[in-house]
């Protein structure tokens, strides 16, 4: 049987919806915690820069190198080695199923707006609930990614369109003399003193170094593109589009309600929010928003977190087992695997909440380096010429990969003691990519500056323990 390919709007549908989870609808108070609305303009303004830079430098790559199938992990690999690569996709691949964990639980606390008995998520009808929609999905994606990715799309435009009225709701209810209040945040306290404007602005980017998580998607899913040209175009629309919603969101929000009083709602906050505009039928169309839009990410990352294993497995950086595809074309081991270890997480999440916690801590930040290899890669094939025509100027790719690059360092600081937590996920993959190199009969385990790396990363693992048994840093 013949696989049907991923169109344009597909992919589109694929980088929106595994950017807009649950997160968006509570940047209102998020962003009120720590930022005035000078600073949250500032902040957009460097967030904007980065990630469009991000963005182009993945429609870049997607056209120079279309044999690199894996998108973030294949440009980490291809730049860097195989180590590095591996890595990228451990680190991808971890993150991905442990944020499903979180999605199905905050897809229950939402469902608690309207069912009470499913209270915060993680009671055992909620377990249970989350275990039915889990396989429910695995059943979805083993009938094909087009089919998954058409069930996405729509979920996507929905979701897109809850957002669009609250929009629409807050730009009627805007008052600019709400707004410029305390514009500069003069009277603002945070943990009981007044933060300066560049503490504000490093607040803002905290939050905004989330909410883009899923950017890449279309990239991830490259193999499956009807047309190669597409994956950059998605990724580009995906994030302009994000863009725009985010800012409006939590930009309109400040002059509708004060600082102090967004800062005091519950999240989703922008329930908060609507309500305060149109009533409770506000906070209720709000809360069905979250149902929809945390189902939707639910399915895209559930497509993401079994193609790339499975991508990576073709490349022969994941055991072999993880290439077997069913009749559909679909990534059948990968999804058994993958989803098997989601069902083991939701009941740890029953039995033993703190410890899902604690894992879901340090595997956080394991999703940032591929950003920063991505973008470091472009800068590379922009340095050397690597795949660009004779004569051929390289001045526009040149800079999109000085800022790409800076920006996902910055992704990797702004991440702060989540980042160090990474390193206690990494140093395990540093064994197993050692027993897979074995079991494959590699010459060369790893080359020389990969040993360095891996010193690194356990002396740094060491220090996390360290500051973990001493109290400067939390799990959970």
């Amino acid at each position: 049987m013949s696989e049907k390919k991923l169109g344009l709007m597909a992919l589109i549908a694929l980088v929106i919806g595994s950017m807009v989870g649950g997160g968006v609808f509570s940047l209102p108070q998020n962003f009120a915690s720590v930022a005035s609305p000078g600073a949250l303009l500032i902040g957009w303004l460097i967030t904007a820069v980065g990630m469009i830079c991000l963005a182009l430098i993945y429609q870049n790559l997607s056209a120079r190198c279309p044999t690199l199938e894996g998108g973030i992990y294949s440009y980490a690999r291809a730049g860097f080695g195989d180590f590095i690569g591996f890595q990228s996709a451990w680190g991808y691949w971890f993150a991905a199923w442990l944020g499903n964990v979180s999605y199905s639980v905050l897809l229950f606390s939402a469902l608690s707006f309207f069912f009470p008995v499913f209270g915060l998520g993680n009671n055992w009808q909620s377990i249970l609930g989350a275990s039915i929609v889990l396989w429910l999905v695995h059943a979805l994606v083993l009938r094909g990614v087009q089919e998954t990715a058409m069930i996405n799309t729509v979920l996507t435009v929905v979701k897109v369109l809850v957002l669009l009225v609250f929009i629409a709701a807050v730009v009627i209810a805007f008052r600019i003399g709400i707004f410029t209040a305390d514009f500069w945040g003069r009277m603002m306290l945070v943990n009981g003193s007044h933060p300066a404007l560049f503490e504000q602005v490093k607040g803002t980017m905290l939050i905004t170094t989330w909410v883009f998580v899923g950017i890449e998607g279309a990239t991830v899913v490259s193999s499956r593109a009807a047309k190669r040209a597409d994956i950059g175009k998605a990724t580009v629309i995906g994030l302009l589009g994000c863009l725009v919603i985010y800012v409006l969101v939590s930009v309109l929000s400040m002059g509708v309600l004060d600082q102090a009083t967004l800062n005091g709602l519950k999240n989703p906050s922008t329930a908060g929010v609507l309500e305060s505009v149109i009533g409770i039928w506000g906070a209720r169309l709000v809360a069905a928003g979250v149902i929809l839009s945390v189902a939707g990410a639910l399915l895209a990352w559930t497509l993401f977190a079994s193609e790339l294993p499975f991508v990576a497995a073709k490349d022969g950086m994941f055991p072999k087992i993880f290439t077997k595809t069913n009749a559909n074309g679909s990534p059948s081991t990968s999804l058994w695997i993958t989803n098997g270890l989601i069902q083991l997480f939701l009941l740890l999440t029953l039995f033993c909440s703190a410890g899902y916690q604690a894992l879901f801590s340090i595997a956080t930040a394991a999703i940032l380096p591929p950003y920063l290899f991505s973008a470091a890669y472009g800068l590379k094939l922009a340095i050397t010429g690597e795949n660009y025509r004779v004569g051929e100027s390289r001045t526009r790719d040149l800079a999109l990969g000085l800022i790409g690059t800076l920006y996902g360092f910055w992704l990797c600081y702004a991440a702060g003691s989540q980042m160090l937590l990474s390193s206690l996920l990494f140093v395990p993959g540093v064994l197993v990519f050692l027993w897979h190199q074995k079991t494959q009969r590699a010459e060369r385990l790893w080359k020389g500056y990969e040993a360095l790396i891996a010193t690194f990363l356990v002396i740094i693992a060491c220090i996390t323990v360290y500051m973990i048994a001493t109290g400067h840093i939390t799990l959970g």
